[in-house]
């Protein structure tokens, strides 16, 4: 009579790999969050839906001394209260990630452009490591590009919606401030910015009108220039000039084309 085998008491290397995968798989499972449900309501999940999706991006300037301390206010407490901001950008070009982009982050605070008015959920929030008085570092600006390549690409938002901080809140902010070089931007194909020849408006041009079609609100008109003046000349000042209305002609006409025809400029103003 043959003996009877031993029974094999030691796991295969191969049962030893199976076992190890449905323990990872199930420690997964119990660490992923549960989505949210009414207990009032009967679960019917439905697969029509998806995450918010932003509009806009908003720059910003930290107003601090170094990324380091920027990025302990953004992630912590401060006198006004918490803020954050989807990404930060150093002076030696790094970018930091602090909020997922399908998330809120608390960057835009209250504020309209244009029909916009819950910035928050509708934005993409840039921080700059900058101090409010000084010019940005190139490699910050390269970073930035970047990124914005990325943002607009990857999220689908239309590459004119990039405005700053203080254009969707005129008064109460005043980053990114006359030294941002938005022209930069606008040549390598971000924000929206007058291009071809500045033309002197048709008679019956409304220039607060324009104001509205590009996005600012005019709730404090003399606000309004002053962050658009920021924005598109680089200078400051709170009233409108014969420079202003060609700029803001020709901005008016990219968003909503007539068909008035191009005037050439009475008189020339220096740009800032």
């Amino acid at each position: 009579m043959k003996p009877i085998a031993m029974l094999q008491t030691h796991p295969t290397p191969r049962l030893l790999r199976t076992a190890i995968l449905l323990l990872s798989l199930a420690l997964l499972a119990a660490c992923a969050p549960l989505p949210l449900r009414n207990p009032l309501a009967t679960w019917v999940p439905s697969p029509n839906h998806d995450v918010r999706r932003p509009v806009l991006i908003v720059l910003h300037f930290t107003d601090e001394h170094s990324a380091q301390e920027a990025l302990d206010t953004l992630r912590t407490k401060n006198s006004g209260g918490p803020v954050s901001a989807h990404y930060l950008i150093g002076s030696d070009g790094h970018i930091y990630q602090l909020v997922p982009d399908q998330l809120r982050a608390w960057q835009a605070g209250p504020g309209r452009w244009g029909t916009i008015t819950d910035l928050n959920s509708a934005s993409i929030g840039i921080e700059l490591d900058n101090d409010g008085h000084s010019p940005f570092a190139q490699p910050q600006i390269a970073s930035l590009l970047r990124l914005l390549a990325d943002l607009t690409t990857r999220l689908h938002i239309p590459p004119t919606q990039i405005i700053g901080h203080e254009d969707l809140a005129p008064g109460r902010k005043d980053d990114p401030g006359p030294l941002f070089p938005w022209q930069q931007l606008a040549d390598a194909g971000f924000g929206r910015w007058p291009h071809g020849p500045l033309c002197d408006p048709p008679p019956g041009f409304d220039p607060w009108m324009a104001m509205a079609v590009v996005g600012y609100a005019l709730d404090d008109r003399a606000a309004a220039v002053r962050s658009f003046h920021h924005h598109f000349r680089g200078m400051q000042g709170d009233t409108l000039d014969a420079e202003d209305l060609r700029i803001l002609y020709n901005l008016a006409q990219q968003i909503e084309p007539s068909a008035n025809t191009c005037v050439a400029p009475t008189t020339q103003t220096s740009a800032g």
